[in-house]
């Protein structure tokens, strides 16, 4: 392995353990001895200081972390007190709007609607905070129920449920209910 090999290797180490790793593991993870990993290790550490780079190695007892560089620490904070509106695919926003409309619904239902697997959708939508376990079916399995969050009338500016748009089925249902009371006061007459 060549030192340039071993760097890339050290480094991707640092990076994928985000924790201190001791110079023996590193040396026993890259078949290498423990003065050659010290060696690798300060060189990368002298390249992100000298590069100016937004991370930095830094020793910690007798092992070494990755870590960002404390003069980025503002532009950090600054991203992370931003609020992050996340982004929902056609594929999601189906699948909320099912959940929304027909809560409370399993995924089995979702899927004899939309007519293909919802796991990851719902998942997603689970882990955005847009729906949530709402209860159990009285059925064999006792499959999840879903239904929305608080956090879903927020995302969509609605104060309740009942501000969700009226939908084609609902129009229909309000057309009959009219044709009805029009044909009960005509019979009256």
């Amino acid at each position: 392995m060549t030192i340039q090999e071993l760097e890339s290797v050290v480094e991707a180490i640092l990076f994928a353990s985000g924790e201190v790793v001791s110079v023996r593991n590193i040396a026993y993870a890259t078949e290498q001895d423990e003065k050659t990993v010290k060696s690798v290790i300060s060189n990368l550490a002298d390249k992100y200081t000298c590069d100016k780079r937004g991370i930095r190695i830094i020793q910690v007892g007798e092992g070494f972390q990755m870590c960002t560089n404390a003069e980025c620490f503002d532009y950090i904070k600054k991203l992370y007190q931003a609020p992050v509106r996340k982004t929902l695919s056609t594929t999601l926003l189906e699948t909320l709007a099912i959940i929304a409309y027909k809560q409370p619904v399993t995924k089995g239902q979702i899927e004899d609607i939309r007519g293909v697997s919802a796991d990851h959708a719902v998942n997603r939508l689970v882990e955005y905070g847009l729906a949530e376990e709402v209860g159990r079916l009285d059925a064999p399995g006792k499959p999840i129920l879903f239904g929305t969050t608080d956090e879903f009338l927020r995302y969509f500016g609605f104060s309740t449920l009942e501000n969700l748009p009226v939908t084609a089925a609902d129009l229909e249902q309000l057309r009959i209910e009219a044709e009805a009371e029009v044909g009960a006061i005509t019979e009256a007459k």
